[in-house]
């Protein structure tokens, strides 16, 4: 069983002029991240605008970035959608098309209870093989629900495929508790990529990161320097990567990365509607931005 590790890249998606899925820009942005040493891709996540997609959408984004990466690196994929129908569908598609796991978001915007939250991940987790990884993801912030450490234990223990959460929330108390599910045998990785190196000093195994599309070689390098105990170092390239997700504003606007991956040579075309892409001037001024980070960190 492969698991997530190291720095996982949560992938933006690219859209054409028409609106469409641009597939020979993913394919472009797939060898990118690679080249740059991140551990593992993740696509169809909150960066990559997952409920903006149809299903068939997201079938072709993950289909295009698991051919592209070729074995590379372990592509684990998002499937969590607004129906326990679809995301089903995309479970069994992403263990069908060879991916190295699934993440599943919590229910969104209408509220469920302990049993329904429990109900829905063991539903998702047993429609695939016992031996795929499944992770939890909780986004309480944006998905209007939480998934208790409480009821992690409760879902392990009838889904032994359920390895690990995404946790997208800064409470390191609760990452704490996370660590502890499954009696110690359960995999943490942190959506707040600002905070990396403290949630891989706790025992988390990595973090899924969408400032690293913007520039990934800090964030590697912080996880190669713990790796190595060069704490020191670390903590350096934590410092830089701070700044890279304090300029892009830690994705609070993806368009912020769109327009960056933009000016790092990746043409990434527009937002999907009712997003709207940045204004030429707070284009320019993320560009000014930006050049001002290399010229500090070359």
């Amino acid at each position: 069983m492969v698991k997530m590790y190291g720095v996982i890249t949560a992938m933006v998606t690219p859209f054409t002029e028409e609106d469409k899925v641009d597939v020979a820009t993913l394919n472009a942005y797939t060898d990118y991240l690679i080249e740059k040493g991140v551990h593992c891709l993740y696509p169809c996540g909150t960066t990559g605008e997952m409920l903006k997609m149809d299903v068939a959408e997201r079938k072709l984004v993950a289909e295009t970035v698991l051919k592209r990466a070729a074995g590379r690196v372990p592509v684990f994929i998002h499937v969590g959608a607004m129906t326990t129908k679809d995301t089903v569908e995309l479970a069994r598609h992403a263990e069908f098309i060879g991916a190295a796991g699934i993440g599943v978001v919590t229910p969104q915007f209408f509220t469920v209870n302990d049993r329904e939250m429990e109900d829905f991940y063991v539903t998702v987790a047993n429609a695939v093989s016992k031996d795929f990884p499944v992770y939890i993801y909780s986004i309480p912030q944006c998905a209007a629900n939480d998934v208790r450490p409480e009821i992690v234990d409760r879902i392990v223990k009838r889904a032994k495929n359920v390895v690990g959460v995404k946790y997208s929330y800064p409470d390191y108390l609760r990452v704490k508790n996370y660590l502890l599910c499954n009696e110690g045998n359960f995999d943490v990785v942190v959506g707040p990529d600002r905070l990396f190196l403290p949630a891989l000093a706790m025992g988390c195994v990595g973090t899924v990161s969408g400032c690293s599309n913007c520039g990934p070689e800090p964030f590697v390098r912080v996880y190669d320097a713990f790796m190595k105990g060069n704490i020191a170092a670390a903590r350096v390239a934590q410092n830089q990567a701070n700044e890279l997700c304090e300029l892009t504003l830690s994705g609070a606007n993806m368009a912020i990365f769109k327009a960056a991956m933009h000016y790092n040579g990746l043409p990434f075309g527009h937002m999907r509607a009712p997003a709207l892409d940045l204004t030429a001037t707070e284009t320019n001024s993320l560009i000014e931005k930006l050049i001002a980070y290399q010229k500090k960190w070359k």
